[in-house]
């Protein structure tokens, strides 16, 4: 068996009296490509930021190949090895699509500078089926191209854990296809990818194994199919309301 990248034991994150995160714990080993799944408003970005440390868990451990970081700030995490997208786009919005990349190879687990940052801003910005935009101002790309930008930028960094949220949202079919393919290939790759999704046919598609969150708690784990098919989980997306 591969080795456990990431490990979430008690998590717990509250709001109030709103618990968000309700003692969830999972392991996601190395090379794995992990579903996050569950209605609107049952945790899972809150899960997310929990394990990127943009917000601090309230109990509990997450460990980056058996290092803990939970408790640690978001910018000592990135240098660990943890990058990720969000929902909503975040930009360096006085920047073109190349220096946004550049960004994350500088500030993230593999710092680059100069000349082999710009060629591997250069490489990934392909990959995403941005050649030839790398000089074009992020504010005046549209929606789906900054989100490619945005992944471009985390993969910049060589992540241990790459965390998506979300990111095939929004698009349209031709545009949902080239996304699957595209994560496919970056899973294919060997790195090892957490990602929170809608989108079933790509859940289905892509990933092995999943995890269903619902009212802040883990109601099942396991193989996709299996898990797809529980009744719990059947019913509990009959109930979709705000992402938590």
């Amino acid at each position: 068996m591969t080795a456990v990248a990431l490990s979430v034991s008690g998590a717990r994150k509250a709001f109030g009296g709103l618990v968000a995160v309700n003692d969830v714990s999972f392991d996601v080993h190395e090379g794995e490509l992990f579903g996050l799944i569950g209605p609107n408003g049952s945790g899972k970005t809150t899960m997310l930021n929990l394990i990127s440390g943009a917000l601090k868990s309230d109990a509990g451990e997450i460990r980056l190949s058996g290092t803990r970081i939970s408790g640690l700030p978001a910018h000592r995490i990135a240098r660990f090895g943890v990058a990720r997208t969000f929902q909503l786009v975040r930009m360096l919005p006085s920047m073109d699509a190349e220096r946004n990349v550049i960004a994350g190879a500088v500030f993230g687990h593999q710092r680059l500078w100069g000349a082999p940052a710009r060629d591997l801003a250069r490489e990934l910005l392909a990959l995403v089926g941005l050649r030839g935009r790398e000089h074009v101002p992020v504010v005046a790309m549209t929606y789906i191209d900054q989100k490619r930008v945005e992944l471009a930028r985390a993969l910049a960094s060589n992540p241990r854990v790459l965390l998506l949220d979300e990111w095939l949202a929004g698009l349209n079919p031709s545009e949902l296809h080239i996304g699957i393919q595209l994560i496919d290939k970056l899973s294919r790759q060997g790195r090892t990818i957490i990602m929170v999704e809608h989108v079933m046919d790509a859940i289905r598609s892509l990933c092995g194994r999943c995890l269903v969150m619902n009212s802040g708690r883990k109601i099942k784990e396991g193989d996709v199919s299996e898990v797809l098919s529980d009744p719990q989980v059947v019913e509990a997306y009959l109930g979709d309301d705000d992402d938590a």
